[in-house]
């Protein structure tokens, strides 16, 4: 090339999963990539995500209604990436690279191994493709190059591409390098951004209405949990933990993104059991403390917790008054509690919200501004726990990739 800039079909900001994955899938389509990342290790929230084993994907997404497992402004912009690149898909290619895997729990797949056998994969994929890999890589001003498409600056020098893919993720875990790039991108091609927030994080409570549970930090139990309207009431079912600051575990990460600051938690710490029925009962034939009584529906750390805060139920059950027993039994399936705020981006999961998806093609995930894509973690679609954002991050990809390849098979038979 006359102004010796370096050419590609496509450049990928981001080598995360979906970053990789994208580059990966188009390489071996024939279009000619450049994956680019800023960070020294590749690929860190895949190899830190579940426990070190990558909870991959879920296998009890339907692709027929994946919008169910996610949410955003638009959730039904998920449905067409999601069903043409079903969890069965990336499965495949998990057991083509001969990765042993295993379910744990409610769909969650993951390795038996290390999470780094995951990026292994990708990594040989995208050599498969034939991608060009620069990491780490800083990547300075973006803009539109003289001679057409994209123009990146880098420290390696200027390339430039007619279509340009974001996969830069969003601000959760900020320790292992996340950004604001990818928002900044879309906004400086007039792109909206939903405003960006903490999901799949621990909730805190502060003040003196806390002290009392901070001492059960480390107790962990299955509960069922809710927030919201009448109208947008989401719930799950599932194992919470006390923290110091407040609570965490599968139940918490879960109901955080759907909880807005204000708004109560409505908690049953004995779900499937009618407690009322069972503390009259047990005053009819106990006279056992009430506190060794609740222990049998209830942590014994959680029942004598919730016991000594109240001098009526510092009795023999059989001498408890009927109005204090159905308080507590009130108390034990429907215990309303509002977080002061969250652990923020360093302990979330992911980042809800992000580009606005009114903005980009759902078949694509090309923007309005023309060659520009945004995939993964950066647009406004954010899954449950369980490996839902990593089937959005290869979905996303492959839809991108498709995309990629389409265009540069046309560009290549234009004249000229």
């Amino acid at each position: 090339m006359s102004d010796g800039q370096k050419s590609f079909d496509a450049i990928v900001i981001g080598a995360g999963a979906a970053g990789l994955f994208c580059a990966a899938q188009a390489g071996q389509r024939g279009v000619k990539v450049l994956l680019v990342d800023h960070n020294e290790r590749i690929a860190e929230k895949i190899r830190i995500s579940g426990g070190g084993r990558a909870n991959f994907t879920n296998r009890d997404l339907d692709v027929r209604a994946p919008q169910r497992h996610f949410i955003g402004d638009n959730p039904h912009f998920c449905r067409s990436a999601l069903s043409r690149y079903a969890p069965q898909q990336f499965i495949d290619m998990v057991q083509r690279h001969g990765i042993a895997y295993h379910e744990k729990h409610k769909g969650q797949l993951f390795c038996d191994g290390s999470s780094q056998q995951i990026i292994d994969m990708l990594l040989a994929e995208c050599r498969a493709g034939g991608v060009e890999h620069w990491q780490p890589c800083s990547v300075g001003a973006i803009g539109w190059s003289d001679g057409g498409g994209y123009r990146v600056e880098t420290p390696r020098g200027a390339v430039r591409a007619p279509q340009l893919v974001i996969a830069t993720g969003g601000l959760s875990i900020p320790q292992i390098g996340a950004s604001d790039f990818g928002y900044r991108m879309a906004e400086q091609f007039g792109l909206r951004v939903v405003t960006p927030r903490p999901a799949l994080v621990p909730l805190t409570f502060g003040g003196e209405g806390w002290a009392p549970y901070a001492g059960l930090a480390g107790l962990s139990l299955p509960v069922q949990i809710e927030t919201g309207s009448k109208k947008e009431r989401m719930h799950f079912l599932e194992d919470l933990l006390f923290t110091h600051r407040g609570l965490s575990g599968p139940a918490v990460l879960q109901i955080s993104t759907y909880w807005r600051p204000g708004a109560p938690l409505t908690i049953d710490f004995a779900p499937g059991t009618d407690v009322a029925e069972a503390l009259g009962e047990a005053k009819r034939q106990s006279r056992k403390r009430i506190a060794n009584e609740l222990a049998a529906l209830v942590p014994s750390r959680l029942a004598d917790a919730w016991a000594g805060e109240d001098a009526a139920l510092q009795r023999p059950i059989n001498e408890a008054a009927d109005r204090a027993l159905a308080a507590l039994a009130e108390r034990i399936a429907r215990w309303q509690i509002t977080p002061s705020g969250t652990e923020g981006y360093k302990k979330a999961e992911v980042t809800a919200g992000g580009v606005d998806t009114r903005d980009l093609s759902s078949q694509t995930m090309e923007s309005k501004q023309p060659g520009l894509y945004f995939i993964g973690e950066v647009v406004d679609v954010t899954g449950w726990l369980g490996g839902y954002n990593f089937q959005w991050a290869w979905a996303s990809a492959h839809a991108c990739a498709e995309a990629l390849s389409l265009k540069s098979k046309a560009q290549a038979i234009m004249p000229g």
